[in-house]
């Protein structure tokens, strides 16, 4: 990639401040949201708007493609320690496509599937990012609910699913329910795990939670300083006991050092800890309200 000679104006993270201010090299309206690029500095931004601003989905360090430079997407490899040593992944949501990327360098003979509804989005992440499909990473362009049904009918099962299917407001609501994570199991083995990226701050909190707990049980909580996002870890096979969670992270902790991961920090923050209300209502097919993000929090 060329790197391009911009004017530092601000230095924000993903829905923690004001938008990025930089050089614009690409601008596209797809059939779901204004998508743009963004290059300041060293850095290179996929930003999604849907309403009168744009917010960073992903980004990259040009001078260090490896790199993970947002705390959110470091944080969702804590699935690594629930799922060492995964044979097959799933990912719903691409973004700049930095996740399957470290996924494909890590594991170079497991498969990674990887879910994109917007084909604007796939090309962008190719072009402008430095994603590459392969025999390994295979993308397919379809919503990440009908690709889910689908997968049902075909038997498939996954050691490590990612769920970030973001659009410039939130997770899409049939990607939320109660009815979307009953299927989402049926893709789990027996000791499969989930990571789904959430906010940590928002009004429809309490109702995520108690939908995931409907569902799954007992999860992990992981939520960390300066994220305003919160990780939601599900082990199939139960939720393992801090000391081998750090055990596990010490492992991790050389081979994830190129991609800035400071996974030795994890366990401390994975909370299992109930800091929602328990009677809020469960987000279903027919209850997803959508309104309620109108205070919305933002990414970091």
């Amino acid at each position: 990639m060329k790197l391009s000679t911009t004017i530092f104006l601000a230095v924000v993270g993903l829905f923690l401040g004001d938008p990025l201010e930089g050089r614009i090299v690409h601008r596209e309206q797809s059939l779901y949201q204004t998508i743009l690029v963004d290059d300041t500095g060293t850095r290179r931004c996929l930003q999604f708007s849907v309403r009168r601003d744009q917010r960073n989905q992903s980004c990259i360090d040009l001078k260090h493609p490896r790199q993970m430079v947002f705390t959110y997407t470091q944080m969702m490899m804590a699935g690594l320690l629930l799922a060492p040593d995964p044979q097959r992944i799933l990912m719903i949501g691409l973004g700049g496509g930095t996740l399957p990327l470290a996924l494909n360098d890590l594991f170079p003979n497991v498969r990674v599937d990887v879910v994109e509804i917007d084909s604007a989005v796939v090309r962008i992440a190719r072009e402008f990012f430095g994603f590459q499909s392969s025999e390994r990473i295979k993308v397919f362009e379809m919503d990440g609910r009908i690709f889910t049904k689908r997968a049902i009918i075909r038997g498939d099962q996954y050691d490590l699913i990612f769920l970030d299917a973001f659009t410039g407001d939130y997770i899409p609501e049939h990607l939320m329910t109660r009815e979307y994570l009953e299927e989402t199991r049926k893709l789990l083995g027996a000791n499969g795990t989930l990571v789904a990226n959430t906010f940590s701050q928002s009004r429809l909190y309490d109702h995520e939670s108690v939908t995931y707990a409907a569902v799954f049980g007992d999860f992990f909580n992981f939520k960390q300083y300066p994220s305003s996002n919160r990780i939601i870890l599900v082990p199939m096979a139960g939720l393992p006991e801090l000391d081998l969670l750090q055990t596990r992270a010490k492992s991790w902790r050389k081979r994830l050092r190129p991609y800035r991961i400071p996974i030795h920090n994890y366990p401390d923050h994975m909370y299992r800890t109930i800091d929602w209300d328990p009677a809020a209502r469960v987000l279903t097919d027919q209850y997803a309200p959508a309104n309620l993000l109108r205070t919305r929090n933002r990414r970091p």
